[in-house]
């Protein structure tokens, strides 16, 4: 049974329970890449308040972009020296995609960063957003923005994964299903932690 969660839950059981880092079994393929060569970056999970339950938002990535063409995503990006830190690279990055404002969004959390295949050490802000917001994306990065309830985000028996073998090390990927789209990668190792950290268990 997955909890009903409003605002105050929702930071209660963030806040108080220890950070959570992200599957071993799903991080094996990224333990050679040296720390040095990493690009910063940070994403932002929008949690948006609607009546008595909260929704997520996610953006379904362009098919032209280089990187991870096509998937569904958190809005965010790479850093870049004119942020003030990470936390402002998610809301730069959130406007620039898909224009929700800096002033429709509050930061309440931040997981630990999560190392990626294309090489970007990436840090996951969790926000609440306005429920009035309205979004202009940029069709460069984004085809899609949709909400999915957070009653299926935090439950785990609709977080799906798999093992496949590779060289010498086995690497998970985990996988959830809404609607007409597929949450994978590094979306859904988020959504793995997070759930871990929130339902602590």
């Amino acid at each position: 049974m997955v909890p009903e969660f409003n605002k105050s839950q929702l930071i209660q059981n963030f806040q108080l329970h220890q950070t959570v880092g992200y599957h071993k079994d799903s991080m094996k393929r990224v333990e050679h890449l040296e720390s040095y060569s990493l690009r910063k970056a940070s994403v932002l999970i929008g949690f948006v308040e609607r009546g008595q339950e909260l929704n997520v938002i996610f953006t379904r990535r362009a098919k032209h972009l280089r990187h991870h063409p096509g998937q569904i995503s958190f809005p965010g990006g790479k850093y870049e020296s004119e942020d003030i830190d990470l936390a402002d690279t998610a809301l730069r990055e959130t406007f620039e995609e898909i224009g929700i404002e800096r002033q429709e969004i509050s930061i309440f959390g931040q997981m630990p960063e999560l190392v990626t295949i294309s090489r970007f050490s990436v840090t996951p802000f969790l926000a609440f957003v306005d429920d009035g917001y309205v979004t202009t994306i940029d069709t460069n990065e984004v085809d899609e923005v949709f909400e999915v309830p957070a009653r299926v985000v935090f439950d785990q028996a609709q977080l799906h994964s798999q093992q496949f073998k590779f060289g010498n090390y086995t690497h998970r990927v985990f996988g959830l299903s809404y609607q007409n789209h597929f949450i994978w990668g590094m979306t859904a190792q988020i959504i793995q932690a997070l759930q871990k950290h929130v339902l602590y268990r």
